[in-house]
């Protein structure tokens, strides 16, 4: 893990997080500034990335010569997934998402995701967490060892929840949902990979979790 900060910019390098066994890199692409995240099984090779945002050819070079198993949506916006069509025409990897967010992605949704459910990245597994209110079928993904890692696309990021219109019922969902999901399950240490920006840990921050409640957003 030495070195790894969370913070890259377009065009700029990538940064990558070894774990034992997994290899993540963070990738920014074009159009919109969005955060890509490249899961590698070191063993075998076999990757999963999540969130297809944009500028395919940058994607593909982050992946070198591992074979992409799975792309992840975290959820139907268009600026994640602009790089989609692309890099499945290319790799002939499977989308994955939630059944609330399928119809908001350009191609057919290979494998439904639902609370709980394990994906699988070589030998290692993550867990689906559905969170509701940035979208209908927003989803995160928690990888457990080291502490634990939580890849959150736009559902959580430093300082607050994800973006939800002003609508305080979508609002309060949201925030039920990452409260008692993310924040209550598990610890402090959990790092956070957010959809844009940089990266955070729940520790960081759970102190907030009343002020963010108290200004509705």
């Amino acid at each position: 893990m030495s070195g790894y900060t969370g913070e890259v910019e377009v065009g700029g390098a990538v940064d990558v997080r070894e774990l034992p066994g997994l290899r993540i890199t963070k990738v920014a692409t074009n159009p919109f500034n969005n955060n890509c995240y490249l899961l590698r099984d070191t063993a075998t090779g076999e990757t999963l990335l999540v969130d297809a945002a944009g500028d395919a050819d940058r994607l593909l070079e982050a992946l070198g010569d591992g074979r992409l198993v799975g792309v992840v949506e975290t959820h139907g916006h268009w600026d994640h997934q602009q790089a989609l069509v692309e890099v499945v025409e290319r790799t002939g990897a499977p989308v994955l998402a939630t059944a609330a967010d399928a119809a908001d992605l350009p191609l057919p949704v290979d494998r439904v995701l639902e609370d709980g459910d394990v994906v699988r990245v070589g030998s290692h597994e993550l867990t689906a967490i559905t969170l509701v209110g940035h979208t209908p079928g927003s989803v995160a993904l928690h990888y457990a060892p080291e502490g634990g890692h939580l890849f959150t696309g736009d559902s959580l990021f430093p300082g607050g929840v994800g973006n939800t219109e002003k609508d305080p019922r979508r609002f309060g969902t949201l925030l039920d949902d990452v409260e008692r999901k993310l924040f209550g399950p598990f610890p402090d240490s959990t790092w956070v990979y957010p959809g844009h920006g940089t990266d955070t840990t729940l520790g960081a921050e759970r102190p907030a979790l009343p002020e963010w409640r108290q200004r509705g957003w």
